[in-house]
């Protein structure tokens, strides 16, 4: 598998396929990059066109289908121009950008491979604030991050104090580049990438709990015993109709909105705390953003 750094410019070569790809099957070619698999589909990535590796990968496993290729170099893929952004106080800089030596932001190294994660999404932008705000007391010491992709908002709440982090995802492709990025940023001694469902993970308590995560797997944590096991939460990546559901079922139970965000009306984001000795009275804080 390549090792190097994409740049901006570096063509991408992607084979998307019918059905999965065991997590032990092995591609030999020096230009292959790492597969992606969501619902039963696998998408296998190269530096360059590799129609031979592909067919080699067909007839050993007859129960893939090749559906397309595509070619779009890597800025394309990420879907944004590939900088050091500015997203409250963190500073994302790329592996290939030098750090800034005044820089006085709290600076995340982050190569998100070919796994979406890389900041410019704004539930990735929200989730941000949010960890700010649940870290800004200094008492956030445990924190789970729920479907953690390329890791960033695990390194941000290290960054953030965070002594301990656990990061799940049960994509095998995105736990490898989480850990990439943990050791890129030295935070190899907090922060521990597990390849598991995501949900089983909420029987352990928590000083925060971050999901960032399809609405599917969404809604069976917030209904989990251990989801009022966690201090503080954060729960991303929801449509609007979905945020009304989650929002409906945290009404039952024992805990306090903090804070909404919602942008462009499509994406929603919720911060919110469970029952502790003193809760303060519920508002509705949206923020557009």
């Amino acid at each position: 598998m390549s090792s190097a750094p994409l740049t901006p410019e570096s063509p991408l070569h992607i084979y998307y396929l019918e059905g999965s790809i065991a997590k032990d099957e092995k591609i030999v070619n020096e230009n292959y990059l790492g597969t992606w698999e969501e619902d039963g589909s696998s998408f296998v990535f190269f530096r360059q066109q590799a129609s031979e590796s592909i067919q080699l990968l067909l007839e050993q496993n007859p129960h893939l289908q090749l559906i397309d290729t595509y070619e779009i170099t890597y800025e394309q893929w990420q879907g944004g121009k590939l900088e050091p952004i500015h997203l409250g106080g963190f500073l994302i800089v790329p592996p290939t950008f030098p750090i800034p030596s005044d820089e006085a932001s709290t600076v995340m190294v982050l190569d998100p491979g070919v796994v979406f994660g890389n900041g410019l999404h704004p539930t990735t932008r929200d989730c941000l604030k949010a960890i700010e705000i649940a870290c800004a007391g200094g008492k956030v010491e445990t924190m789970l991050d729920l479907g953690c992709g390329t890791g960033i908002l695990a390194l941000a709440a290290a960054k953030c104090g965070c002594k301990r982090v656990v990061a799940i995802d049960f994509n095998y492709l995105a736990c490898t580049t989480a850990r990439g990025n943990v050791l890129a940023n030295n935070l190899e001694d907090t922060i521990v990438v597990v390849n598991a469902q995501a949900e089983v993970f909420t029987a352990l308590a928590s000083d925060l709990l971050v999901a960032n995560i399809h609405y599917d797997i969404m809604k069976e944590i917030i209904r989990s015993p251990g989801f009022l096991r966690q201090k503080w939460f954060v729960l991303s990546g929801l449509l609007g109709s979905e945020a009304v559901k989650v929002e409906k079922h945290l009404s039952t139970l024992p805990v306090h909105i903090l804070q909404k965000w919602r942008h462009d009306g499509i994406w929603h984001t919720i911060l919110g705390i469970t029952a502790g000795p003193e809760l303060p009275p519920k508002t509705d804080n949206c923020q557009e953003s």
